[in-house]
């Protein structure tokens, strides 16, 4: 463990990337890019599980094989009550009462209903779980989260998975400025490596990722990527990069330098 770890929920990560385990081309690919991301946390979502025919085993051997610690979701739900009760069947299933809480408000943008987030983030405290809200970067929104019981926070960066990136750098700012103590996650609209290391430059705790890896030409390479630039992107942070100016600076300096005009009469 490293001295720069990562905690959530009194659990401390090496790493600061989380990897979802959805749409990979193939088990093998999925397993290979996970190693190779270094995450020591992945999303599984509970519509994998088939209590009837138990067509997940397969899939839950695979992530058991992984040595991972498992984030449940709550992918796809619409409903503070949906939400609630596949909380409560995925901690049975998986046995962790960690839980990533979405309730989706829009189809479009897959945007959260953050009136129906913090409702049922506030019940599944209450019963026990570990939430970690799907959000948006609101600051009031987080302060409701917060009020919950939430010690951690997810706001997206993009809509999930549009590749675009940050597109609210302002808000996401003010978000961390406004929460320096609180465990804060991009989930959601990462395209490349590049976005990663944008997002913990800004001093963002970690990053959560699928569609970015699973559906790169070569998910494997995309993983290793995103590793490095999460590394680097958090490096930068902790190193304190110099900030934007208006005017240029010579980085030689003009102290001492050789005098080559010429001499007038």
């Amino acid at each position: 463990m490293t001295k720069d770890a990562l905690t959530l929920y009194g659990v401390a990560l090496s790493s600061r990337l989380l990897a979802g385990t959805a749409q990979y081309p193939s088990p093998a690919i999925l397993a290979d890019a996970v190693r190779a991301s270094g995450s020591e946390v992945a999303t599984v979502s509970l519509r994998r599980e088939s209590g009837a025919a138990r067509a997940g085993e397969t899939f839950w051997a695979l992530i058991r094989g992984l040595g991972v610690k498992v984030l449940p979701n709550t992918a796809g739900c619409r409903t503070v009550k949906e939400a609630v009760t596949t909380a409560q069947m995925a901690r049975e299933i998986f046995g962790t009462p960690w839980i990533k809480l979405e309730v989706i408000g829009e189809d479009d943008t897959l945007q959260p209903d953050v009136f129906g987030l913090v409702e049922a983030a506030s019940i599944l405290t209450r019963d026990g779980f570990q939430v970690f809200p799907y959000t948006t970067e609101d600051l009031v929104v987080a302060e409701k989260l917060l009020g919950a019981g939430c010690e951690v926070l997810m706001p997206w960066g993009a809509p999930i998975g549009s590749g675009r990136g940050l597109n609210n750098p302002y808000a996401l700012r003010a978000l961390r400025a406004h929460f320096p103590e609180i465990p804060l996650i991009i989930d959601a609209g990462l395209g490349a490596p590049s976005h990663a290391a944008a997002a913990m430059e800004m001093g963002y705790d970690a990053v959560l990722l699928n569609t970015a890896i699973a559906r790169a030409g070569d998910p494997v390479g995309m993983a290793r990527a995103f590793s490095l630039a999460v590394e680097a992107g958090r490096l930068a942070f902790l190193s304190d990069p110099m900030q934007p100016r208006d005017m240029a600076a010579p980085s030689t300096p003009v102290m001492g330098r050789a005098f080559t005009g010429v001499a007038r009469a």
